[in-house]
């Protein structure tokens, strides 16, 4: 017999009150999230269970719905949706209305050309007003902010030479080219941030 069994992040369970505690107050006037590359699918459960007040769009590359969906089957909240198939650099991107997107621990494992398109569709998906939340590691002035994110850099680009740590000013140059302004700059533990744009 074939059981299948969840995937499972450590880091999830660590960083997710973190996380909610500052996009629970970002979050607040909004009515539908999508979440961009929602990985094991922890996170989305984590917070669609504690603002039941948004719909939470889970997406990913195919490879990974499975896995997503086992951890929806087994929370049955009615306010999370299963898994959209998006790659971000697809041209048409799913067809869905929301005013918020979140992303987590995704613009260091893609290459550069895929962050560039996550803002370009996060910029065309969003309205004015609308929210992008981006969580992760960031260097400001091209500087690691601490020996542990230079270290994982390096893991990173042994891994592949095309992702790595990216740096808090092209980031900002990207949002700038579609809209978006930055509203906030958290400090989150472990040498993460919560970076909060908004399109205008």
């Amino acid at each position: 017999m074939n059981i299948q069994h969840k995937p499972y992040s450590e880091s999830c369970d660590q960083n997710r009150a973190p996380i909610l505690a500052v996009i629970e107050g970002v979050l607040a006037d909004c009515r539908a999230v999508l979440e961009i590359g929602s990985g094991t699918g922890q996170h989305a459960v984590a917070f669609a269970r504690q603002l039941p007040h948004l719909v939470w769009h889970t997406s990913d590359c195919l490879e990974n719905h499975a896995g997503i969906q086992l951890w929806l089957d087994e929370a049955g909240l009615s306010n999370v949706r299963s898994p959209l198939r998006l790659d971000v650099l697809q041209t048409e991107w799913p067809n869905i209305e929301v005013d918020a997107i979140f992303t987590a621990n995704t613009a260091h494992i893609m290459d550069w050309q895929a962050v560039q398109a996550m803002f370009a569709g996060a910029g065309r998906l969003l309205a004015n007003g609308g929210q992008f939340l981006m969580y992760g590691p960031f260097n400001y002035g091209n500087r690691y902010t601490s020996d542990s994110n230079a270290r994982f850099d390096e893991w990173l680009k042994a891994r592949d030479p095309l992702s790595g740590i990216r740096n808090f000013e092209d980031l900002a140059r990207l949002a700038g080219q579609v809209g978006m302004v930055l509203k906030n700059d958290y400090a989150m533990p472990a040498n993460n941030r919560i970076l909060h744009w908004q399109k205008c």
